[in-house]
């Protein structure tokens, strides 16, 4: 078990749905500390350096609908501590396409969008949130997203009281 630092990044999807509040409070309630949030609008450039390998990895078209899709609204960015944060995170928000992510996910709860009706239709997945596939990728992205006076060291009350 070590602590480790994560992003998750609320999508324009999850604002625009309203769910904000409800994906974060997922995340405290698990015991996770919130070092740094933020709301902001993307660029294109910011969009294309977080998801920079991802032409690589799934071509050119998905990226270039990323990077669109990521500029449509406002995202919240989180930077996630805790034991373990990358893997707790990731199997709290649930595979990539909702229709794969099983109930108790943030996805599976959540999102709707199905691998082939976003294949079918040339869509991006609408999937509400990212979160940091490992933990290199987590230094990268957190800070990528935030600057050092942008992250909090601080105590909560597990940390502070023992019982």
């Amino acid at each position: 078990m070590s602590t480790e630092r994560t992003l998750v990044l609320l999508k324009p999807d999850a604002l625009m749905r309203g769910l904000t509040g409800r994906i974060i409070q997922r995340f405290e309630d698990a015991g996770l500390k919130i070092v740094g949030i933020k709301m902001q609008q993307v660029d294109a450039d910011l969009a294309a350096r977080h998801y920079a390998d991802l032409a690589e990895r799934r071509g050119q078209a998905v990226f270039d609908a990323i990077v669109a899709f990521m500029q449509q609204g406002p995202v919240v960015a989180i930077a996630l501590e805790g034991v373990d944060a990358v893997a707790n995170v990731r199997k709290m928000v649930g595979a990539t396409f909702p229709d794969q992510a099983p109930c108790g996910t943030i996805r599976g709860d959540f999102a709707h969008t199905s691998q082939a009706h976003t294949q079918a239709e040339g869509k991006v997945v609408a999937n509400l949130v990212h979160a940091s596939g490992n933990t290199d990728e987590a230094k990268y992205e957190v800070d990528l997203w935030f600057d050092d006076g942008e992250l909090f060291d601080y105590k909560t009350v597990t940390e502070v009281f023992t019982f």
